[in-house]
């Protein structure tokens, strides 16, 4: 039987906001995910350089337990190669899909070994709060994701685009397959971007999704606290 977990989420639309328990049945992390051939390429490209090896196929969907998942304020990871990755959020609850955003943590060691092991080996820190995807497919490129870590006791920009540089959310889902369609309880995290400055660890990651028309944003954060590999 499946190892599923309860989160309390907050839910808003344009009409009214609340908050539920939601029990996760599944959780997927897509990878390369980009629109744009040219900027995958280079995002595939800074990953090599750490000896990941290129994808078999693009998009690529990997499962992960849903016991990482998290809206924790920290997170425990083994040693100093491991990163994280802002992303849009897509979560399928009472029928209904919303978006928000997490961050797809993963150690960078493992990941030149095998991705899904990577994927699988550090928590995955998500927003408490979703908006409707109703309320912003009219105007989804528009969003915004952002990311930010701790550069020598500084807070410096480490991510930075529009939602446009991935495939859409309707493209994603159809690409899953008809006997893997996203049904109540799935979370899936959705692809990201370069990092300026190249791939790098910091000791705090904060991340972001804003929607400059409607004059919102869902923002996160986490210390990540490293732990002695013997």
């Amino acid at each position: 039987m499946p190892v599923n977990i309860s989160v309390t989420f907050q839910f808003e639309t344009l009409q009214s906001s609340f908050e539920e328990k939601v029990f996760l049945t599944r959780a997927i992390i897509a990878g390369w995910t980009g629109r744009d051939p040219a900027a995958m390429e280079k995002h595939i490209a800074e990953l090599e350089e750490l000896g990941v090896e290129r994808p078999p196929a693009t998009p690529m969907f990997y499962r992960i337990s849903t016991a990482r998942l998290t809206t924790a304020d920290s997170i425990e990871v083994l040693g100093d190669d491991s990163s994280g990755e802002v992303e849009f959020v897509l979560l399928r609850h009472n029928e209904k899909l919303w978006v928000g955003t997490g961050s797809d943590h993963t150690d960078r060691k493992l990941e030149a070994y095998n991705v899904s092991f990577s994927k699988q080996a550090c928590d995955k820190p998500v927003a408490v709060m979703f908006w409707a995807y109703e309320d912003v497919k009219d105007h989804w490129d528009e969003l915004l994701l952002s990311s930010y870590i701790d550069d020598a006791g500084e807070k410096k920009l480490y991510q930075q685009g529009n939602v446009s540089s991935m495939l859409s959310p309707e493209d994603l889902i159809g690409k899953l397959g008809d006997n893997d369609q996203m049904s109540d309880g799935t979370i899936m995290f959705c692809g990201t971007m370069p990092a300026q400055g190249g791939v790098r660890s910091s000791s705090r990651f904060e991340f972001e999704l804003e929607d400059p028309i409607l004059g919102r944003k869902i923002s996160h954060a986490y210390d990540v606290l490293k732990l002695p590999v013997q």
